[in-house]
């Protein structure tokens, strides 16, 4: 039986939501092909139709995700800059974690540490969607005195994706809470005031006579 490119199509979505979904339960070991398969409603069978290996399958799912997520990460910013932008964002992503049942909807908790001896195209894949990302959310942020603007946006990612991680790996102990709600605050405590040289001197403590 032959079916149609719609069809054919549909079915690919199908299963790329299930496997986004078991990757984010379940990270990458626990995702087997056999489980995606079952859980699109689909046979084992038809997989390879549609992907050439469980690591393509995680590749194009990491595309997906980054996609959708960076269109919903970054709506309406469009007219924040600065300290405002990076803290919206990470409040945004932040707000995810769910604190009574310790879930997420993004799959990097369960993912990041099957990341590091993934394939070469797993990896090109998860980078190029950091790249559209960054690049997109760059242009909010003005340069600061030792970090360029994309520096500050790989480093505000890298504390989300972390913060995220570490709740996760706390989500039983109230220290998950406490982990999100600074990286928040320090996101949104923008620089540090530097003292003048009088008023440091003004403040110092007298010398004691010798």
């Amino acid at each position: 039986m032959r079916y149609t490119a719609e069809h054919k199509q549909a079915t690919h979505a199908r299963i790329l939501a299930a496997a986004e979904k078991l990757f984010r339960a379940e990270g990458f070991s626990g995702a087997s092909v056999e489980r995606v398969m079952r859980a699109a409603g689909l046979t084992v069978g038809g997989f390879y139709a549609h992907f050439a290996s469980k690591e393509s399958l995680l590749a194009e799912s990491l595309r997906a995700f980054m996609n959708a997520n960076r269109t919903r990460w970054l709506a309406g910013l469009g007219d924040v800059r600065g300290t405002e932008f990076l803290e919206r964002f990470a409040r945004r992503y932040l707000n995810q974690y769910d604190r009574d049942t310790g879930e997420t909807a993004c799959m990097m908790p369960s993912l990041l540490s099957d990341l590091t001896r993934a394939t070469p195209e797993v990896q090109a894949a998860f980078g190029r969607g950091l790249e559209e990302l960054v690049g997109q959310a760059q242009v909010q942020l003005p340069a600061r005195e030792g970090a360029t603007p994309r520096q500050q946006m790989l480093a505000t990612v890298a504390l989300c994706f972390g913060a995220m991680t570490l709740a996760r790996a706390t989500a039983t102990q109230p220290l998950a809470g406490e982990i999100l709600d600074a990286a928040r605050a320090l996101l949104a405590a923008g620089e540090v005031k530097k003292e003048s040289p009088r008023k440091r001197q003004a403040g110092a403590a007298p010398k004691k006579p010798h």
